[in-house]
């Protein structure tokens, strides 16, 4: 099954290039792209595309190879799912990711393709997804992390034709719309990615009248060979012929199971670069499963490996040929129809983090720790007093990992693109307060380069409804390199109005809050880089003065401060007995095994550790809620009743000797908000 492409036959073919054209129209392209970018922010309405940029573009020439854009090109997997014709005027659409082998990963990103025809004939391709906020399904946001099959991830869009000649479907829209809870939102958001897919057609249009057809066509397979030129040079530089292997983990699947291990094995057979994925784990019973188009995965990997090494190689599919990816069936990344994918996002950003691994292996100077690898998400809907409907979509950021060349950022997101949503916008159109938007002091990891500190948000609920969270590394730890510490995990906890305080899993739905309800949305920090004991002292007194490390977090870089100046003395003497107490630094710091992070998961994180998924699927539904309850947390004397140290009426409970970590935590911030 594959489309068929019906246009009228060119005569002419390939035409020399000159190199002032090549750079015109490749600059061209490359405006284009952002053309497409600032048409969909104008007119989108959702906070996740027209505040987030949750949007992806691509002008691809009339093979479907990428020229310009952003998440490499999809449209072969796109047309290998569609069993119809291609014509001018057509513009396509789907939402079913098992419909174009991956070409999008879950039901929430519907995909707009558009041919573009010029004087009769195909000369390229415009596209664009975005994420939508809501598509149906069981759960606001249509994301539910108990979800085992896609049929319960909202509605599902095979590959059609929204448009037939340039006539809308209006019948197929609408019923489209009639299956979300925001049709107004997902009618105006589809509607910008089709204006800029028109856009690109416009843009490219232009060109071919400008330069010519044959000329046009000739300079997108110059600007493709030429990076294929450009990756088989660098790919020999950097990738070895001996097999390196790294992986890392997802927490879990949001049904208590997990981790689930990514294992890739890396190496090169001439010019050609091989990427190896035997050995991760089996698909998930949960919604965590990440259909990985292989074209995706090239796209990662060379634009990972073009910023670590060579950023001024302009990126397009010319190299694609060049890497062979190997995904076995069944497993995380190529899971079997109709697995669960709506919360995919974990397995994606994580692809990130092992890249990483396999490349730092490859090329030690360019080795970076584990950031902010996913885009977690808070939905948070119900009925406001007038009975409207509210519902919000949004993406945290956390910490950047450090590098070789300096310190990770702190608060930022994965896709370098995103924007956060501004908190007057938040508390203008939806009913919440936002009480805290702050980075998370020592979440980095401590290193030669600091990793970037994770943020805490806290949303103060003022209407009855339901939460819903998705978020990843509360179990494992973003790990640190070259003797860089990892950083410090992401928690939720909710304080409620009751001032009771719950420690929230990192994957539920249905969580029930209340007006007056606190919640404190952390999320995790990067990984530190190089010997934290060789960081420069008043580097370090520096964060501490911005507030990025505390006066007690200065100490693990060997560093003691007096009155806010380094003690000198204080520090030389620190630094040797800290170096005298240590063995040869890692090369990878991952804060213990798996089973050590077992064994500490409950007392350090406040949750039980999830169990393995290699024993087989759970016999019942998960308990995604109601949180665990944090128990051991002393009233105050502003909290304590009569009964003596209680609240009046509570029922008394044994204290244990000593707080978690976690309960430290949640006193430090409840201190912060309330001044008790």
């Amino acid at each position: 099954m594959s489309a068929v492409i019906v246009e009228t036959p060119r005569s002419q073919g390939p035409v020399g290039v000159e190199t002032a054209v090549l750079d015109i129209v490749e600059n061209a392209l490359r405006n284009a792209r952002f053309e497409m970018d600032a048409v969909v922010l104008r007119t989108a309405m959702s906070p996740g595309i027209r505040e987030q940029h949750d949007a992806f573009p691509l002008i691809a020439d009339r093979h479907g190879r990428m020229v310009a854009g952003q998440f490499g090109s999809f449209i072969d997997g796109f047309l290998s799912g569609y069993d119809g014709t291609v014509e001018e005027g057509d513009v396509f659409f789907t939402s079913d990711p098992y419909a174009c082998e991956g070409a999008i990963s879950h039901a929430n990103d519907w995909l707009v393709l558009l041919p573009i025809y010029f004087e009769g004939s195909l000369v390229g391709w415009a596209a664009m997804f975005g994420h939508m906020s809501d598509v149906g399904g069981k759960v606001p946001g249509s994301l539910p992390t108990d979800a085992v099959s896609i049929h319960e991830e909202g509605v599902i869009v095979p590959p059609v034709k929204l448009l037939r000649g340039g006539t809308l479907d209006q019948q197929l829209l609408d019923t489209i719309l009639n299956q979300v809870r925001l049709p107004s939102w997902n009618r105006a958001d589809l509607n910008a990615v089709l204006a800029s897919c028109r856009t690109a057609e416009t843009r490219v249009r232009e060109l071919c009248d400008r330069f010519g057809v044959d000329t046009y066509l000739s300079t997108l397979d110059l600007l493709l060979e030429r990076n294929r030129q450009a990756m088989a040079k660098l790919f020999r530089q950097v990738v070895p012929e001996q097999p390196v292997t790294f992986e890392d983990f997802v927490d879990d699947d949001g049904r208590g199971q997990g981790p689930f291990r990514i294992r890739c094995t890396l190496w090169r057979d001439g010019d050609r670069v091989v990427l190896d994925f035997t050995g991760t784990s089996e698909q998930a019973e949960g919604s965590i499963n990440f259909l990985l188009n292989e074209n995706v995965l090239r796209m990662f990997f060379g634009v990972y490996t073009i910023m670590a090494v060579d950023p001024m190689i302009l990126f397009n599919d010319g190299f694609y040929p060049l890497v062979d990816v190997r995904i076995p069936e069944g497993s995380l990344l190529k899971p079997r129809r109709p697995a669960a994918v709506s919360c995919r996002t974990h397995a994606l950003g994580r692809l990130f983090d092992v890249l990483a691994g396999l490349l730092g292996q490859c090329q030690p100077e360019f080795l970076a720790a584990a950031g902010f690898s996913s885009s977690p998400h808070l939905m948070y809907s119900g009925l406001d007093r007038s009975g409207t409907w509210f519902q919000l979509y949004q993406i945290g950021f956390g910490g950047v990992p450090a590098r070789p060349v300096g310190d990770g950022f702190d608060g930022h997101s994965m896709w370098p693109s995103f924007t956060n949503v501004p908190n007057e916008y938040l508390e203008a159109y939806y009913p919440l307060r936002i009480e805290a938007y702050e980075s998370v002091p020592d979440s980095g990891g401590a290193g030669l380069h600091r990793g970037g500190n994770g943020i805490r948000v806290g949303y103060r609920f003022l209407e009855p409804g339901e939460v819903s969270i998705h978020d990843d590394r509360w179990f494992t730890k973003p790990w640190g390199v070259l003797g860089g510490e990892p950083g410090e995990r992401g928690t939720k906890i909710l304080e409620r109005s009751d001032d009771s305080r719950q420690v929230v899993p990192a994957k539920c739905d249905r969580l029930a809050v209340r007006p007056g309800d606190l919640l404190h949305f952390v999320t995790w920090g990067g990984g530190g880089w190089g010997d934290p004991l060789e960081r420069d002292p008043e580097l370090v007194r520096h964060d501490v003065e911005r507030g990025l490390v505390t006066a007690e977090g200065a100490r693990r870089y060997g560093v003691v401060l007096t009155g806010g100046a380094v003690d000198l003395d204080g520090t030389r003497a620190l630094r040797a007995r800290l170096a005298a107490g240590r063995g040869e630094l890692p090369r990878f710091n991952r804060g213990g095994t798996l089973e050590e992070l077992a064994a500490g998961c409950l007392t350090e994180t406040g949750l039980a550790a999830p169990r393995d998924p290699s024993r087989g699927p759970r016999s019942q539904e998960p308990s995604a809620g109601p949180p665990a309850v944090l128990t051991g947390v002393r009233p105050t004397a502003a909290q304590a009743g009569p009964g003596g140290g209680r609240p009046a009426g509570s029922t008394a409970r044994p204290e244990p000797a000593a707080q978690s970590p976690l309960e430290v935590f949640v006193h430090h911030i409840a201190r912060q908000l309330t001044g008790r």
